[in-house]
């Protein structure tokens, strides 16, 4: 699966992909990762859904709204992010920069799409 068949759209900028409702489409994953919050150790997440323009992941963690992360995935470099909203076991955070379909591609090949 392609974010192509996923989106239909094409994002290169988080302003774009602000336009549509609640960012940017979304897809359900599994995926286990690390999140580390600025100036302190990491600790592992699971990544439930992303987007091209942010992601949640099930974290137990008092970090606030607004705390910058970087968000590490299997094989792929730290991602830049800030902590929008934090219910107490899942965290949603917006991503610096979009995603770039070429890297959101790669990680659909390898982590199967959740129903």
């Amino acid at each position: 699966m392609t974010i192509s068949h996923i989106t239909g759209q094409n994002y290169m900028r988080y302003e774009d992909a602000a336009q549509e409702d609640r960012s940017a489409p979304r897809v359900k994953l599994h995926i286990p990762a690390q999140m580390r919050p600025s100036g302190s150790p990491s600790f592992s997440v699971i990544v439930k859904d992303l987007s091209l323009s942010g992601v949640a992941c099930e974290a137990l963690t008092g970090m606030s709204a607004g705390t910058r992360v970087w968000l590490t995935l299997p094989g792929l470099s730290a991602l830049q992010a800030k902590i929008v909203w934090n219910d107490g076991t899942m965290v949603g955070c917006e991503f610096d920069t979009l995603l770039n379909l070429a890297v959101m591609e790669n990680i659909l090949a390898r982590f199967p799409v959740q129903a």
